[in-house]
């Protein structure tokens, strides 16, 4: 069952996952007009192929190692690691261990 966006004033949790990140799916906590927020689950060895989006995005490492590609660049991320990436950048992830993330994405006016 897919999990509601939180609606505006509603506490929500992103908390590291713990024993519980193998059964969580990667979920968006909110989308609205101009941010989206989600939290990835990414187990060892799965990858996020490369894509990227139009605007702006931030990733917060909950727990976990992710690799993160952009470029040429491979940042390894752990868990208190944040990083910011301009819009159109193509990236990657892949997890190295159990992770998960919390992503922010600037969604540009249409």
């Amino acid at each position: 069952m897919a999990q509601p966006h939180l609606a505006s004033g509603q506490l929500g949790s992103v908390l590291p996952l713990g024993a519980q990140l193998a059964s969580t799916p990667s979920h968006a906590l909110l989308k609205a007009a101009q941010l989206e927020v989600m939290r990835v689950v990414l187990r060892a060895g799965k990858a996020m192929p490369e894509h990227r989006v139009a605007g702006e995005i931030t990733v917060q490492c909950l727990e976990g190692v992710v690799d993160f590609r952009a470029g040429a660049d491979v940042h390894r991320l752990r868990a208190g690691d944040f990083l910011h990436l301009a819009g159109g950048v193509p990236h990657e992830l892949t997890a190295r261990e159990d992770a998960s993330l919390l992503v922010t994405i600037c969604l540009l006016p249409a």
